[in-house]
């Protein structure tokens, strides 16, 4: 390594044990660091307080991290104890309802007209005769910190004795962070972080933050909107992150889980062969590739894509529908010999894709330079 790289290696191994990473985890020889575990009461269902301000993702979060426990055999349950927005209990009946979790109280007419920390009392009570192991609980949120919110926080968690109490914040909030972070921590204490919203432009900065001010671990990250999009936290690719060197161990993980291997290794053969891969072999790609989520994601996640380089593919993930839609357009024996394309089908497959002839022109132009790259490496 030459000097420069060398500096940035220490910063991030020292932005790594910030958030939490030790020396054999930087050395590499513990693998990959998982967050801080949740902890579980050793008697009866073990609740779970979500706090954070309004628009930080909490509803999202339930269920993603209820579809996370019930994965771990941990047979959760979700509250709904935003009694002031609108719509807050539909939200989360329509997420618990994807993953196959209930939502107490059952019957939503019964908690009409109860205060936050009764009603919570009301859905424990309910979990604990369905037998559930943990129990998480949707708190309300404000635009910003008060007192009328901090004094039902301090009901509720008085109420039912929760074993963690987690915030979640947004992970874009920047520097605002420190001061969330230090207003739930002295209004109902913290046993950790969930930092949300790091599927976009984010670095995530504020993990440290939050980390910094609050004293308790960064437990998961969410790094998008389905359910599946929660992850624990890695301290040394987080501090990579945060220093712009992307996650390549992310990249790979979000690939390995999306994409049919077995497929993958047919169209890499079939890619470098004699005859090369066709359109049809194509939209196989394209799809696989559509199943690794937006684009702009998949390429945040590369060391040195910058926000301002990112800027311009804002609109690839509907060019790629564009794409689908020109390759479904043709039949199957043009999709296996491109060069049969003259004038008058390439007219009919604009016609049948909704895009124009030029759109269909440049497609085949760059499968073309695609093919000749791919049979050259």
């Amino acid at each position: 390594m030459n000097p420069g790289q060398q500096v940035v290696k220490l910063v991030r191994d020292e932005i790594a044990r910030m958030l939490g990473a030790t020396d054999e985890d930087l050395a590499g020889t513990t693998g990959a660091r998982r967050a801080v575990p949740l902890e579980f009461a050793s008697v009866g269902p073990t609740v779970i307080l979500l706090v954070g301000l309004q628009g930080s993702g909490k509803t999202t979060t339930a269920a993603k991290l209820a579809r996370r426990l019930k994965l771990e055999q941990k047979a959760p349950g979700l509250v709904a104890a935003d009694i002031y927005r609108p719509a807050a209990r539909e939200q989360l009946e329509q997420l618990a309802a994807k993953i196959g979790v209930r939502v107490f109280p059952e019957n939503g007419e019964e908690g009409r007209g109860k205060g936050a920390a009764e009603l919570v009392r009301l859905a424990l009570r309910e979990a604990e005769k369905a037998r559930c192991r943990s129990v998480i609980v949707d708190t309300a949120g404000r635009l910003q910190i008060d007192v009328e919110m901090m004094d039902e926080l301090r009901a509720v968690k008085q109420a039912v004795n929760p074993r963690e109490v987690l915030l979640v914040a947004d992970g874009m909030t920047g520097q605002d962070a420190v001061r969330v972070a230090r207003g739930f921590q002295d209004g109902v204490g913290l046993t950790g972080v969930i930092l949300t919203k790091l599927d976009g432009d984010a670095r995530g900065g504020a993990a440290l933050s939050i980390r910094g001010v609050a004293g308790v671990p960064i437990k998961y990250i969410g790094v998008g909107e389905k359910p599946e999009a929660l992850d624990p936290l890695d301290p040394v690719r987080m501090a990579g992150r945060i220093l712009g060197q992307g996650d390549v161990v992310a990249l790979v993980e979000k690939a390995a889980a999306s994409i049919d291997r077995a497929a993958a290794e047919k169209l890499e053969k079939k890619a470098r062969s004699k005859r090369g891969m066709d359109l049809a072999d194509f939209l196989v790609a394209l799809k696989q590739m559509q199943a690794m989520g937006p684009v702009k994601q998949v390429l945040g996640l590369l060391p040195g894509v910058n926000s301002k380089m990112l800027a311009g593919v804002s609109n690839d993930d509907k060019r790629l529908k564009h794409v689908e839609a020109i390759v479904l357009s043709m039949t199957p024996e043009e999709r296996a010999d491109p060069k049969m394309l003259n004038g008058s089908r390439k007219l009919r497959i604009a016609k049948g894709s909704g895009r124009p002839v030029q759109e269909v022109n440049r497609l085949l132009e760059q499968f073309q330079q695609m093919r000749k790259l791919i049979q050259r490496t």
